[in-house]
């Protein structure tokens, strides 16, 4: 007999709050695991959905159950997965806005390849924090059409003479390219307020600036004079204008392209994030696990009050995170 299930749903486009109630427990299909939800962080697109509804995504179906992180241990496994069993400890992503994968209940399922298992010290809590914005900054440094960096490496990350730009460092998505591309031998120069310099600087950074200095391009252009660029990272779109105008020459055919989390499940990017690259590097503690997380509550009931506190207050260098 199936275990119960229980989720904090949108029952309806913009309903407020979200309502705890019963849902079906999902069976693994084949690539997938189930697992019993120990910790999920909360993002903004959560709140936007929930205040935008069909004005944003117009395709959603209702109840729906959101939550793209999260963390938990391993209760069933589906036909075809070799690298986890019951009873291992984990983190995942819900790559699609499927009521079965949300984070915010009980028991959800996951993709196995967009998975990683977790070390026995490290807090469900802290690893929760993970996968959205890794893997939102992975597909834009590592994929064939993004910029196409060299991969990182857990040991001996040598230099390779190349320095890209990150903007807004402290962020989510930014704390998390920062590190790989600094795992991956690049220099990185990222932008973030004052009170985020040195945590950028932990992170990997060589240079912080703050993006909200008047002269922030010529500070930014004065950083990387005599530099050989490999490109930059803009996590706010808003921002991208001044990330082109860094280059002191724009080679041709250079664009902006947006990047979608969760693109990395269909590419080779996957299998070296979740695969070859996170289990070693969290293993040895080689890869933070940022922004750090903010515990406010334990239960369903508490994932409302995190979304409304994101929405109103904002984060920085932080990411709440409900437990259950």
């Amino acid at each position: 007999m199936a275990p119960s299930n229980t989720a904090a749903q949108l029952t309806a486009a913009r309903a407020h709050p979200l309502v705890v109630q019963s849902v079906p427990y999902p069976t693994p299909g084949a690539g997938e695991i189930i697992i019993k939800v120990a910790a999920a962080a909360v993002n903004p697109m959560d709140w936007m959905i929930q205040s935008l509804g069909e004005n944003l995504f117009p395709w959603l179906q209702y109840p729906l159950t959101l939550g793209n992180d999260a963390a938990g241990t391993v209760v069933e496994v589906g036909a075809g997965v070799t690298k986890f069993k019951v009873g291992d400890r984990v983190v995942g992503l819900n790559a699609a806005f499927d009521s079965r994968s949300g984070a915010f209940q009980n028991y959800c399922a996951l993709q196995a390849n967009i998975t990683c298992p977790i070390p026995d010290d490290l807090s469900f809590a802290d690893a929760s924090v993970l996968p959205l914005g890794l893997c939102t900054a992975a597909p834009g440094l590592f994929q064939k059409d993004f910029l196409a960096l060299d991969y990182p490496s857990v040991d001996n990350v040598k230099p390779n003479g190349k320095t890209l730009l990150v903007w807004a460092g402290a962020s989510s998505v930014g704390s998390n390219a920062v590190q790989l591309a600094a795992a991956a031998g690049y220099e990185v120069i990222t932008t973030a307020s004052p009170k985020n310099f040195d945590y950028c600087k932990k992170l990997g950074a060589s240079q912080v600036l703050d993006y909200n200095s008047k002269s922030i391009t010529q500070d930014l252009l004065k950083a990387f004079e005599g530099k050989t660029s490999a490109g930059g990272f803009a996590v706010h779109p808003a921002s991208a204008d001044i990330v082109f105008e860094v280059p002191e020459k724009l080679p041709e055919g250079i664009e902006a392209k947006m990047v979608w989390g969760g693109s990395l499940k269909d590419n080779e990017v996957g299998p070296l994030i979740f695969d070859q690259y996170l289990p070693a590097a969290l293993a040895k503690k080689t890869y933070q696990c940022t922004p750090h997380a903010v515990v406010l509550g334990h239960g369903l009931d508490k994932i409302q009050g995190a979304w409304d506190q994101l929405k109103e207050q904002g984060v920085s260098a932080k990411k709440l995170v409900i437990t259950l």
